[in-house]
């Protein structure tokens, strides 16, 4: 049974930062690859960035250089560390999960995905 659970969410102000976890159960973690998405409300879900197997990391144009994916293989946990946050990103975070070798910033690529965590920035 594959559970995929985030936390870390919260409410901060502009400018602010915060660490969001993924504690990941049930796939075999190393070998997959991990993805962080967002959904506002009214708004269509979009991408935060990937980290592949290989560590390689792909981001959002919109997070470059404020967004940073890592991961611990050995917990089985995935981070999403965000400074200067910016209104904008405030949204409902989602950690997925995809055996896909190399996948995009697709949506439709993952898998199994979270229940979210929540994300407002004021």
């Amino acid at each position: 049974h594959v559970q995929l659970v985030e936390s870390g969410g919260g409410s901060v102000q502009a400018g602010g930062s915060l660490r969001l976890s993924c504690a990941a159960s049930g796939i075999a973690y190393s070998s997959y690859c991990m993805g962080w998405f967002r959904q506002a409300p009214g708004k269509e879900r979009e991408a935060v960035g990937v980290i592949r197997s290989d560590g390689t990391t792909e981001y959002a144009d919109s997070v470059k250089g404020r967004f940073t994916i890592s991961k611990d293989n050995a917990k089985t946990t995935l981070y999403l560390q965000m400074h200067s946050l910016i209104p904008d990103d405030t949204a409902m975070y989602f950690c997925a999960a995809t055996p896909s070798w190399y996948p995009t910033l697709s949506a439709a690529e993952y898998n199994y995905w979270g229940q979210g965590t929540q994300v407002t920035v004021s």
